[in-house]
């Protein structure tokens, strides 16, 4: 069933908040079980449907919890309001690591993905199965917003399951507000882009960090419908704070 509105839906993801227990409620208690869906599967981890789900019980349900735990896949997730009073809320996610990635296919996948640019280098989450494919210094955010990557040759072209989506990012020049941006691709899971990926995030921190040498960013996913993300990173995880519009709300019949 969860599936089935998840496809009817057509969004990245469809987020599922449930109780703990019979005797919870969602104004009130601080732990609640969450799972994700794509239009086509089920997802072990997901930035902006976790975010939207805090919001929601912080917003909508009135939840005076400081902090609020949810049991998932990707083992326990916290979500916080920030203290200043704002609508910012801090995710506090598990950082995924990145290796050096080769394979037989990898050259024709680069070309639908990036065209002509000159890529710096290509690394992969074994964890996440995400490939961070980093543009060379000398391109901009326009240059990223520009690609057009054919995401259905990119699924005859990788078809081994070893890679579930495409991080293509590039560094931001010293005189911009941010440290680096980024596109995600991820048809092999019914998204042809998604919009703005938190866990697209805990493998970009930890990259990153080797490269700056720092341990707090301010990235931007430049989809059209993109959005600003801080980050910072606590030993083996990552803390990824951003806000919430509230557009829609409404009812599911079945």
């Amino acid at each position: 069933m969860k599936q089935k509105i998840a496809a009817e839906m057509n969004l990245s993801e469809t987020a599922f908040i449930k109780l703990a227990s019979e005797n919870d409620n969602f104004g009130e208690s601080n732990q609640f079980g969450l799972e994700w869906f794509t239009p086509t599967n089920e997802v072990d981890l997901c930035g902006h449907a976790t975010l939207a789900s805090a919001a929601i019980l912080f917003d909508k349900f009135g939840n005076k919890s400081k902090t609020i735990e949810f049991k998932t896949r990707s083992g326990i997730l916290k979500a916080s309001r920030t203290l200043n009073g704002s609508d910012l809320i801090t995710l506090d996610f598990p950082a995924n690591s990145s290796l050096t990635y080769e394979a037989l296919s990898l050259s024709s996948l680069l070309k639908v993905t990036t065209g002509d640019l000159e890529i710096l280098e290509v690394k992969i989450s074994e964890s996440t199965r995400k490939l961070i494919v980093r543009l060379a210094d000398k391109y901009t955010r326009q240059d990223l917003e520009n690609l057009k990557p054919d995401t259905q040759q990119m699924m005859k072209l990788e078809s081994s399951g070893a890679i579930k989506g495409i991080i293509v990012t590039v560094r931001a020049s010293e005189n911009e507000e941010y440290d680096f941006f980024s596109r995600y691709f991820a048809p092999w899971n019914g998204i042809p882009e998604d919009p703005v990926t938190g866990s697209a995030h805990t493998v970009l921190a930890p990259y990153w960090k080797t490269i700056l040498n720092k341990s707090q960013f301010r990235a931007r996913q430049c989809s059209k419908r993109g959005g600003d993300l801080m980050l910072k990173l606590i030993d083996q995880r990552v803390e990824i704070t951003g806000s919430v519009a509230h557009v829609l709300q409404g009812a599911i019949h079945t």
